[in-house]
């Protein structure tokens, strides 16, 4: 039974495996973890000065490098001057070149955010009127590609080490300590351990890429790793390679110094095994703690310690249940896990799961912060999908303790019984009858040469000339020689064939005695039942760490909301235009603004503004506005306002007929024969 069950097990979880990975290569890039809440000028806005800088406010911090912050013209030439600064709190700000000409502007940003995530994206701005052409920004994908692919794949290896390494060495230390000494699980393990220390060093070498250029070829610079050494994720990862040379000791002393003591001796070694790994394990919890999701936002505090029970609990469960699968597959015959061993693991599954609830609530409810992020959210729809897998594992557990409250203690669990004893050694004597039977046909097969009839060889001990002799001597009780003797314990090719066919029935008949409890059989279906569903909830749990959380995405689409309003109202309803002019004679100095609301195709109000160099409101002799579409050859469109009060002038129903990039053309005259025209662009429609 065991033969069919195992191969299909294999099959499956390669299976699984092979979907993990699907699902990994074709998930989507990081998305941002910070999101861009505001900009100064704002998305799409048209502003009629040139601005002496651009800023951006993100939903937390993030950091900056020098090109992390650009500004291009409508040519694509760079505009900005000197590095990004910190201005305050979130917001961050670059200077820009004096003298800028009208036209379009594209920025553009490439930054890491606090919770260790790369953030790229960019925006436009307008300086007098947008102009026709604009800068096509690529390479804006932060976090995708060929090394975004490797880094999220190591990032699911270092979670799987992580709780391999963890919970399987809980399980042997808290609820079977004999099996220290089963090959399988030491290996189990270590493996554990190998995987976290390999992925570790990977997604060290692989950050300097991943957040800057995104190119594979960067993956071995030097000067990348010197600055991701000097982050605050880069001292998180060299500070878990740290604790993995402790948590290489831990596993030297647990399968080695302690295996090797007897029970007593074991107990007092036990609670300092316990209590260094404890720290070991929060130690390594606490290396994603404090540079991922937890460090960032709302009640860090309370968030980062959280965070560290929550990996602790996965590990407890899913690493236990891990090597109790190992145990009831792999280990031998022999030493089968206990039943008590098992029961002490559901019990401590048990606690793992109710952490996991708690810390789980919290946890959605910090990174949600309303219902309508779990549909409205990537990340709120991944986190109904894990939610989904816990209650399915959840249920599969309660299968699997079912068959838990059936296994027996007595038997071959613990220490073989007097009467299993006397099992043992008839058994033993079938198997040494079958190997002589063995022995012996393999004898015939070599044949004896020029004795028998017919070629049969003579019966054992007959004496008879060229016949075999039985134990490799000859008739009269010296060594046999000739070519019975190559068959005997003398040939050290044939003893090792004899030792594997040993051992292969001792392993049969192994499987049968494991294979005759139905309930453990039942238990080792149920149990890899639940491990197949961990490997996809790992999977879908990795993607969620590299998701953005549905409380900075719903802000993110507010804030871009809120700038699409914003720069509809200023195309639609509060134009407003600021021309200095010179007329060169005496108060021939000033500043004449134009307000047009609601700047559309059809009537509009129109309100003039003359003002001195100082800002104070004067009066001059004329105004005179004309609106031209050169584009389509209408105008000049003549309009005379009426005087208001000081320095105001206003015209209602003024009559625009066709969208367009309109010349708004003012005629100041400030005495009987100094005057000027000035003139600008204006977005109608």
């Amino acid at each position: 039974m065991t033969q069919t069950i195992a191969p299909r097990a294999r099959n499956l979880v390669l299976l699984l495996l092979a979907v993990v990975g699907a699902l990994l290569a074709a998930a989507a890039p990081a998305s941002a973890h910070a999101a861009l809440t505001g900009s100064d000028p704002r998305q799409g806005a048209v502003v009629q000065r040139a601005p002496e800088q651009v800023s951006l406010t993100f939903s937390e911090k993030v950091a900056m490098g020098d090109d992390s912050l650009r500004v291009l013209d409508p040519k694509g030439t760079r505009v900005d001057a000197g590095d990004p600064t910190e201005v305050s709190g979130t917001t961050y700000a670059v200077k820009l070149h004096g003298g800028l000409p009208d036209g379009t502007y594209t920025v553009t940003y490439q930054v890491v955010s606090a919770d260790s995530h790369p953030v790229a994206g960019a925006y436009t701005f307008s300086i007098g009127a947008p102009s026709a052409t604009t800068v096509t920004v690529t390479g804006q994908e932060a976090g995708g590609g060929l090394v975004g692919g490797l880094y999220g794949f190591g990032r699911y290896v270092s979670y799987a080490g992580f709780i391999v390494l963890v919970g399987g060495a809980a399980f042997v230390l808290a609820c079977w300590p004999a099996g220290s000494g089963v090959r399988a699980v030491q290996r189990l393990v270590v493996s554990g351990w190998v995987a976290l220390t390999a992925a570790t060093l990977w997604l060290l070498l692989l950050r300097g890429s991943y957040t800057t250029s995104g190119k594979a070829a960067d993956i071995l610079d030097l000067d990348l790793l010197g600055q991701v050494l000097q982050t605050k994720t880069g001292a998180a990862l060299v500070s878990r390679l740290l604790l993995l040379a402790a948590a290489a000791l831990f596993i030297a002393v647990l399968f080695g110094a302690w295996d090797k003591r007897e029970a007593e001796e074991k107990r007092d070694l036990t609670f300092g095994l316990a209590v260094g790994g404890g720290v070991v394990a929060a130690g390594l919890a606490a290396s994603w703690a404090m540079a991922e999701h937890a460090s960032t936002g709302l009640q860090p505090g309370i968030a980062m310690p959280v965070d560290v029970l929550h990996l602790l609990a996965v590990a407890a469960w899913l690493g236990g249940l891990t090597a109790l699968l190992v145990a009831l597959y792999r280990a031998p015959a022999g030493t089968p896990v206990a039943a008590s061993a098992v029961r002490r693991f559901s019990a401590v599954a048990f606690g793992s799961v109710a952490t996991l609830a708690a810390t789980g609530v919290y946890q959605s409810w910090r990174q949600l912060g309303s219902w309508s992020a779990f549909t409205g959210t990537r990340y709120g729809q991944l986190l109904l999908v894990k939610i989904g897998l816990v209650a399915l594992l959840v249920g599969i557990a309660w299968i699997s303790r079912r068959w838990t409250a059936r296994l027996r203690d007595g038997g071959r669990e613990e220490v073989p019984a007097e009467g299993d004893a006397d099992a043992d050694a008839q058994a033993d004597t079938g198997d040494e009858t079958v190997d002589e039977a063995v022995a012996a046909r393999s004898g015939s097969r070599n044949g004896a040469v020029g004795g028998g009839t017919q070629g049969k060889a003579a019966p054992a001990g007959s004496g008879t000339e060229g016949g075999p002799v039985t134990a490799g001597r000859d008739a009269e009780g010296g060594p046999a020689t000739g070519p019975t003797a190559a068959t005997g314990a003398d040939d050290p090719r044939r003893a090792a064939q004899l030792a594997r066919q040993r051992a292969a029935m001792d392993a049969a008949r192994q499987r049968r005695e494991r294979d005759a409890d139905p309930d453990r059989s039942g238990l080792r279906r149920s149990v890899l039942a639940e491990a197949c569903v961990a490997v996809v909830l790992l999977a879908v749990t990795t993607a969620l760490t590299q998701t953005e959380p549905g409380r900075t995405e719903e802000a993110a689409k507010a804030a871009t909301s809120a700038a699409a309003s914003s720069s509809s109202g200023v195309a639609s309803g509060a134009l407003t235009l600021d021309m200095p002019f010179d007329t060169g004679g005496q108060d021939g100095k000033g500043v004449v603004s134009i307000d047009l609301d609601p700047a559309r195709v059809g009537a509009n109000e129109m309100h003039v503004y003359v003002t001195r160099p100082n800002g104070r409101a004067f009066d001059v002799p004329e105004v005179k506005v004309a609106f031209t579409l050169e584009a389509k050859d209408i105008g000049p469109l003549p309009v005379v306002p009426d005087h208001i009060t000081t320095g105001h002038w206003s015209a209602s129903g003024v009559q625009l007929p066709v969208a367009g990039d309109w010349k708004v053309a003012v005629t100041v005259r400030t005495s009987d024969v100094d005057q000027v025209t000035v003139a600008k662009n204006a977005q109608i429609g």
